[in-house]
């Protein structure tokens, strides 16, 4: 019916051990959420009747329902994304378009291949989330409606990444820009529900995250407005996406041989070749080039090396920016931003969810960045020129680090403008200023050395995009979903502890699996077991709002040392760490 992209992709994915193993951990960690929920509650009081049912069950599936709509429609976006973007670099595409496929076979056919991960994991957790109305507290109809609000923005997501990684050439800037469409989209819903007094239906129309919540609510199947507003967002979601697939068929061989590809005269990379370009230029001659001492380096900072069109993605995110610059200036005009958590029943204060989104964003893209660094030269088999030159390791690794820090400058300065704007508006003071600058110029390098470490260790570019990210994932998110918990319940301290060091432990094995894959040490393991509990440890201080020089010291001494521990396999043993790659050819397939 797709054609024979997904044909194939069908045939092959029930042969992979990695198909059964994604599932099954995932639907391992839904269980285990709910069951140190389970453990925690039952800590502080017993569930031995049906109204303690009843909440927990209703609790438990109002908090999974948003978490499994961002890992689903993640990795639907991303995994489109970076599967056309790998086609791409290996130059896959092209013989695809040369041959008698349609562009529809083409285009849908990716999207579908790509869908048969996220929507099997979710089609997998059905029957776990059927525990809840045997529970109390939620219907099957209200089930119902937050799987299909999840397909429909799964599906939304993998279409924009399938299109945007068509339309773009880099890896980078196709993952890239497929976040920021996808942030700025869900932003401008939620700005028009704000802003303009439309009826309740036609807001859960414009924003996702309202109609996951509208469908998990009881009055899902008590209010005629609620059901007609979730209808309304499911139809404009699959709407959305036959109108981008439609584009991306009419477009796919209008892109792809894209420019960059195309036989044609070399163009101006730098500044000095503009001033030294006099005279009519020439395809066959061009003057060398002055090259520093770390030719790495020059490259990532002196040359287009992630493709020109990475203005585009700095335009998006500094759109992003903006939107949630003026959320944070709403709140500081309006004193909202000047009240204690305490004071106005919350558990953060109020900037603190705006500014730690659009630093998760950059994060994201940083290490994004880090990745498509590595992952770029390996499909350009350009790693393999490089072993036979005179470059040393640590010219390649700080020319590499140095490099993303510069091109993603935009998105670590941005970020930090704006916890600077909260010091000048007295929100911050001068002391929590400097710790949260410190703290954040440490967790960007450390995502940076991240996505060079996977993208060293992993010989496809989409595992190594994957891994790297769902480790980004887990420490961002996953560790704010066990506080969640924790915060929810107030139970006894002691009664939780045991079920939260389950889940922190569990985290650190998958941590260190993803980690030490290919070079396991001494120094990772330390640092996959230890790093959640870090981050756990600095979430609860600044959660107790106690001195927050208490939140920024374990952060740098565990992310510094787990920066350390990840460059120094890739400094000492980067040429053995290669050749491993190279002799496996069952990993490349």
């Amino acid at each position: 019916m797709f054609g024979p992209v997904f044909n194939r992709e069908a045939s092959v994915v029930p042969k992979r051990p990695q198909t059964y193993l994604a599932r099954g951990l995932y639907l391992l960690t839904l269980f285990g959420l709910i069951c140190t929920g389970y453990l925690v509650l039952d800590g502080s009081r017993s569930l031995a009747t049906v109204s303690d049912s009843s909440r927990f069950g209703g609790w438990m599936f109002a908090m999974l329902s948003p978490l499994q709509l961002l890992i689903l429609s993640s990795l639907a976006a991303v995994g489109a994304a970076s599967s056309v973007a790998q086609e791409k670099d290996r130059r896959t595409l092209i013989l695809l378009l040369m041959t008698r496929l349609s562009g529809f076979e083409v285009v849908v056919g990716k999207l579908t291949a790509t869908l048969l991960g996220p929507l099997s994991m979710l089609v997998c957790a059905l029957p776990l989330f059927l525990i809840f109305p045997l529970l109390g507290g939620v219907s099957p109809q209200q089930v119902l409606g937050v799987f299909v609000v999840t397909a429909a923005t799964v599906i939304l997501a993998g279409s924009v990444g399938t299109v945007v990684g068509m339309w773009r050439e880099k890896t980078f800037q196709a993952i890239a820009l497929t976040v920021l469409l996808l942030l700025i989209l869900v932003g401008t819903g939620e700005i028009v529900s704000v802003l303009f007094a439309l009826p309740e239906s036609f807001q859960l129309a414009f924003s996702p995250v309202r109609a996951l919540m509208a469908a998990a609510s009881p009055l899902a199947s008590l209010s005629q407005a609620t059901s007609t507003g979730v209808i309304y967002f499911t139809v404009l979601a699959f709407t959305l996406s036959i109108a981008v697939l439609a584009f991306g068929v009419n477009r796919v061989r209008v892109w792809n041989p894209s420019r960059e590809v195309r036989l044609k005269a070399p163009e101006i990379e730098t500044s000095e070749e503009m001033e030294a370009e006099s005279g009519p230029r020439s395809w066959k001659v061009r003057a060398p080039r002055p090259v520093w001492d770390n030719p790495i380096l020059w490259r990532e900072i002196r040359t287009w090396a992630y493709g020109r069109k990475v203005v585009i993605i700095r335009v998006a995110f500094a759109g992003l920016f903006l939107l949630v610059a003026g959320v944070v200036a709403m709140q500081v005009q309006s004193g909202v931003a000047f009240e204690p958590a305490g004071r106005i029943a919350r558990s953060l204060p109020a900037a603190t969810l705006p500014v730690a989104a659009i630093g998760v964003v950059s994060l994201v893209l940083v290490n994004a960045l880090a990745v498509n660094s590595i992952t770029g030269e390996r499909d350009g088999l350009a790693i393999d020129l490089l072993l036979v030159t005179d470059l040393n390791p640590s010219e390649f690794v700080f020319g590499k680090l140095l490099g993303v820090l510069y091109v993603g400058k935009e998105m670590i300065l941005l970020p930090l403008l704006l916890l600077v704007y909260l010091a000048a508006t007295g929100v911050m003071t001068l002391e929590n200023t400097v710790y949260a600058i410190v703290g954040a110029l440490v967790l960007f390098f450390f995502v940076a050395m991240l996505g060079v470490h996977s993208g060293l260790n992993y010989v496809a570019g989409r595992t190594a995009t994957l891994a790297s990210l769902g480790t980004v994932f887990f420490l961002c998110i996953g560790i704010a979903i066990c506080m969640t918990i924790m915060v929810s319940f107030r139970g006894a301290f002691q009664l939780q502890l045991a079920p939260f060091l389950v889940m922190i432990l569990g985290g650190g094995a998958a941590l260190f699996a993803s980690l030490g894959w290919r070079n396991p040490s001494s120094a990772i393991f330390l640092s996959s077991f230890f790093l959640p509990v870090i981050t756990f440890y600095a979430i609860t201080q600044f959660l107790l709002q106690t001195d927050h020089l208490f939140v920024v010291f374990p952060l740098v001494v565990g992310y510094g040392f787990t920066t350390a521990a990840l460059m120094i396999p890739a400094l000492s043993e980067f040429d053995v760490s290669l050749e491993r790659d190279r002799g496996a050819p069952g990993d490349a397939a």
